[in-house]
Formats: C-alpha cells, structure tokens, sequence
C-alpha cells in the first residue's frame, strides 16, 4: 500500500477543521442575535438550540470534509487546491445542515445564521490551514519531516526537476542522487547512485519515498521498464513530462473519458478570466483616456502645426489569434515614410521622424491614441506588443513558438517592454518575456506592469525611438 498522506497531519488538520467549524457555529449564533449589529424581526431562539445541534454539525462537519478531499494530503498539493476542497467542503456542510435541520423539523432555523456560519467557517478554514502549513513548510526548510528521492535521469529535465526541489525545500523532499543507465562525461558533476536495475535496493537501503522519472522525450521507451521496476517497490512515482518546450505555454492536463490529456497550447484568459481582463482594460482606459483628453488634444494641435498630414498615423498589427486591426498611433513620421522602404523598423536616429516626432517617440506619447483601441476591443493594456503581418510572417519561420503570442490579445505594454525589450532588441529574449507573462497571467500582473510601465516613462527608455 503506498503512503499518501501523513496521518499525524490528517489528524491534524481534522481537530483543527472540527475546532473552528465549532467556533464558527457559535460565532454565528452571537453574530446575529447578541452583537446588535443585525435587526432581529422573531423571537430570538435560545442558545440552548444552538448548543443541542453542536454534535450533529461535527458529524456532518467531518463527512463532508472527508468526501471534498480535504484530507487526501502529500506533499506537492498546492496551497490553492487546498482552498477550493475548503470552498466545495463549507458548501456540503451547509447543505447537510439545512438538509437535516428540515428533516427533523429544528426550531432553531435562520437563514441569515446559515449565511453567516458558512462565510465564518470557509474563512476559519483557510485561515487555519494556511497557518498549519506555514508551521510545517518552516519546519521542512529546516530539515524536520523529510523524505527522501531518486530522479531517474540525468538530462535537462533531470536537473531542473532537482534544482525544483531543492527550491521548494517547504515540500520536504530532499534528493539522494540520480539513476542512470549511460552515464557519460557530461554527467561526471551528478551523484549517480547507479543503475535502474539497482532501483529496489536503493530505496530499501535509503528508505526512499518518491522516485521522479526525468527522462527526454527520446527516452520515453525506457520509462516503461523503470516503472516495473518499481512496482516490486512501495514508492511514490512520478513522471516528469519532457513537453514544456513543445508548447512555450504552461501545459495543462485534463481527463477525457478515463484518457490523460495534456494540453500543449492554451491561452489562460477564459471564462471568468476574460471579464475580470476586459473590465480593467475598459475601466483603465476610460480613466486614462479622461485625464490625457487635454495633452492628447494638445499633441494632435502640435501636429497640425508642424507638419503636414494627418494627426493620427493607421498602421495594421496582429492581436489575439492573429485577427488584424488597424493601430492607432501620433504621427511622428513624414506622410511619404515607407513610400521607397517599404516596411521596416523602427531605428535610431530615424531621418524618416519628424522634429515634433522624435519626441513624442521618445516619450512614448505617440502610443497614447491606443487607449481607444483597447476601448474597443482590439487590444488590451497589457500583452505581447503587436506586429505587424509582414514581420510575423518572417518570425514565425525562424522563432520558435512565435506564434503562441497570438493566443492573447496585444497589449499597449507589456512583460518584455518594462523589461527593456524593445525597439531593435533581442527577438527571442521578447518572445520569452511574453510567454512568461501568458503563463503567468493575473490581474495583479497587469497591475504590476503598469506600474513599471509609469516608472519606465518617467526615468526614460534608451530603446525608444
């Protein structure tokens, strides 16, 4: 039988969840009818009612946690499954409780208790396991509760599986050495502890507790005979998928009908995702739009008087799925600009600029008319910066993953931009700022790099122009 929780944690964490569901019960119970802080149109039912339901809600307290999965503990479950057991357990709780209260026709029935016993206990939950996890991730980094490891493998993703681990030294794992079949000189810096065939007598001897398959994906065929090994042994194992690079993207993995499915490419903004997104871009803008209207209005005055042509200069770029639109942007360049170069970038000390114009690119004020593409849709605050269809086409035979970009919308700045990589910088050190900031997408993300994106301006970008 493997191990695949600690049943000192379980306990643990169980008197702990049953004290502050207990807590809750009551906190409830004084919240509305003794604090004074909401108006009480009945009878105010007697405590005693609230102290005779106390057992049942343990009971249920404790089935519906279990049934949620708050107790299937190990050590690489994150912090945010965690509270979503936490989340669908208070759910069921409640339930059970109204449920039962019916079937036995209880006097001491209230809705706004109820309401109130549920937030109490999903915050008294959280709050409780992120501080026993704190305790226990403290203890780990210092060397108590460890297990120990063996990767399999002694390639590339072998030895960011070991650098993860050592990083995450909360989780209590510490790895022992590596296992190897055809060691060479390039692994003459790795502890290889020996052979596969020497699997079980290495984690009998070391009382190992987690084995990582790390092979490259042209290895793959040995995984299968790594796995049989094992199952003479009473080991965790894990596969450490070799797909990262395929995809650029964060992989994702699902269930279709019993089949393991990994998704190589899939954009992170969906669902909820998409509103939360959109409504900053729209609110953002809206404001920004506000307060810039008089040096907008000012800017477009001062290209009227100093050259000749249009205030606004329509150029068309890629956004989200490669759909094209047409950039809003100042003018800062002669009407007759690529008339004889065709599409090109961008460069320092451009001849093609106009005097008003080079400071505005300078400035980043020609960027400003974007604010009403994110308005309407076409691109957000923040994102991969567009480019135009002509470039694209040339970087996506020579960039890899270039194109997985385009699985979000374009943004006036981005993780790249507040990083510097702009203007004629390095191609492939953007396309990794990008897909860092897609994998990593969240509001406070966006925030952040407006933030940066402030400073940027206000400091000055060599790279701008």
């Amino acid at each position: 039988m493997l191990k695949r929780s600690s049943q000192i944690l379980c306990a643990w964490f169980l008197f702990w969840d049953l004290i502050v569901t207990a807590a809750a019960w009551f906190g409830a119970y004084v919240i509305r009818f003794e604090s004074g802080w909401i108006p009480i149109w009945k009878q105010k039912p007697d405590f005693a009612m609230c102290w005779r339901a106390m057992p049942a809600v343990i009971v249920l307290a404790a089935i519906a946690y279990h049934i949620t999965g708050q107790y299937a503990i190990h050590r690489l479950r994150r912090f945010r499954e965690e509270v979503i057991c936490v989340i669908k357990g208070t759910a069921l709780l409640s339930l059970l409780v109204m449920a039962t209260s019916f079937y036995v026709q209880d006097p001491y029935d209230s809705r706004i208790t109820m309401m109130l016993f549920t937030l109490l206990t999903a915050m008294g939950l959280v709050v409780s396991r992120r501080l026993s996890w704190s305790g226990i991730r403290f203890l780990r980094s210092r060397g108590y509760n460890q297990t120990y490891s063996l990767i399999v493998g002694t390639g590339r993703v072998a030895r960011k599986t070991a650098r993860a681990l050592r990083h995450a030294s909360w989780m209590g794992i510490k790895n022992l050495g590596f296992i190897e079949d055809q060691p060479n000189r390039w692994t003459s810096d790795l502890h290889i502890m020996g052979t596969t065939a020497d699997l079980p007598e290495l984690i009998k001897r070391y009382r190992v507790s987690h084995v990582f398959i790390s092979l490259p994906m042209s290895r793959y065929h040995e995984a299968r005979r790594v796995f049989d090994i094992l199952s003479q042994t009473l080991v965790e194992v894990r596969l450490v998928a070799d797909v990262p690079n395929l995809a650029g993207l964060s992989f994702t993995t699902t269930n279709l009908d019993g089949l393991p499915v990994i998704g190589l490419r899939e954009s992170p903004h969906f669902g909820l995702n998409i509103v939360v997104k959109r409504t900053m871009d729209i609110v953002l803008s809206l404001l920004a739009l506000i307060v810039l209207a008089i040096p907008m209005l000012i800017i477009a005055i001062l290209i009227k008087l100093t050259s000749r042509g249009p205030v606004f200069y329509r150029q068309e770029r890629c956004s989200l799925n490669g759909h094209t639109f047409n950039m809003l942007k100042f003018r800062s360049m002669r009407v007759d600009a690529e008339a004889e170069t065709g599409a090109v970038w961008a460069k320092k000390d451009d001849p093609r600029r106009t005097p008003l114009g080079a400071i505005l690119r300078k400035t980043n004020l020609d960027e400003l008319p974007q604010l009403i593409n994110v308005l309407k849709g076409d691109m957000s605050l923040v994102g991969p910066r567009p480019e135009r269809p002509v470039f694209i086409r040339q970087f996506a035979k020579t960039i890899p993953n270039y194109m997985a970009r385009h699985c979000v919308k374009a943004g006036i700045t981005g993780w790249a931009q507040v990083h510097g990589y702009r203007g004629n910088t390095s191609l492939r050190k953007r396309i990794q700022y990008d897909l860092h900031y897609i994998t990593h997408w969240t509001p406070w993300l966006d925030l952040r790099i407006l933030w940066l994106t402030v400073v940027s301006l206000i400091r000055g970008n060599k790279n701008a122009y």
